[in-house]
């Protein structure tokens, strides 16, 4: 269980809304959570590692099977960022229950764990899918623009080293909608979720005390947003298959992040 010495908290205000307290946390923390993270997978592996390579399958699976169109693959391997979070929140129910002591969940019971907020975990959901069918909109039109006629045929060729010289403005243009996109959904979901799953909170109420989390912490969240990236990069880059441990350590980790920064009732 994490523990806490005196850190600043703020109390926030708004019109409605009971906030709860968010607490200012330093740059050492990120690291302290993937200590955490690593900690409960290594204490629930077996049912940590079973979703860990069912979503690993998934996100090669439908990656690949968008191969021979680029902008889709892109878009997919980008968005898998963005719909991560709903994915993970099978990790955040086995923390909860470590961290509380309690015997771990039937294999299957962690994709259970919506009911405990399906309203406003469903709103969520519904946000995150219209943002993927945004940003696979973007997609195809930043590879109209930058790479009709190019000859690149498949995602293999648009990844190559060679590819990405001849294109730079593409991969500049293509990081920075993605980057701005990437940042929106991490500071509204970074809290949100596990606390719609730990209290029964509403999606405005979730959002907004997220937001304000990363807001007050930018810099930390910026370096844990970063840490996350690098990490699913190097996930994806192993063909999806590093990808069954290190997704299910980072949903461990996010929930010991939530738990850092949001003051406990």
């Amino acid at each position: 269980m994490s523990t806490h010495t005196g850190p600043a908290v703020f109390h926030p205000q708004a019109a409605r809304m009971n906030l709860p307290g968010i607490r200012s946390v330093t740059a050492d923390q990120p690291f302290r959570w993937l200590r955490e993270g690593a900690a409960d997978l290594a204490r629930a592996w077996p049912l940590s590692l079973f979703y860990g390579i069912l979503f690993a399958v998934l996100g090669y699976a439908l990656v690949h099977a968008a191969e021979d169109k680029p902008h889709l693959a892109m878009a997919l391997m980008s968005g898998f960022l963005f719909v991560a979070p709903v994915l993970a929140t099978v990790f955040y129910c086995v923390s909860h229950r470590l961290e509380h002591h309690h015997k771990l969940p039937q294999l299957f019971t962690p994709l259970l764990s919506w009911r405990a907020n399906p309203g406003s975990l469903g709103l969520f959901t519904v946000m995150l899918l219209f943002v993927l069918i945004s940003w696979e909109r973007i997609s195809a039109i930043l590879v109209a623009l930058f790479l009709n006629g190019s000859g690149i045929g498949g995602l293999s060729d648009l990844l190559s080293l060679d590819a990405v010289q001849q294109h730079l403005s593409f991969v500049l243009a293509y990081f920075a909608f993605g980057g701005v996109l990437a940042l929106m959904i991490f500071s509204l979901s970074v809290v949100s979720l596990p606390m719609m799953l730990h209290r029964r909170v509403d999606f405005a109420t979730a959002l907004v005390t997220s937001f304000l989390a990363t807001r007050l912490n930018f810099p930390v969240m910026l370096l844990w947003g970063v840490t996350i990236a690098v990490l699913v990069a190097i996930g994806m880059a192993t063909n999806f298959i590093a990808m069954a441990v290190i997704f299910p350590w980072l949903g461990h980790a996010s929930w010991h992040a939530y738990r850092a920064l949001i003051e406990r009732e």
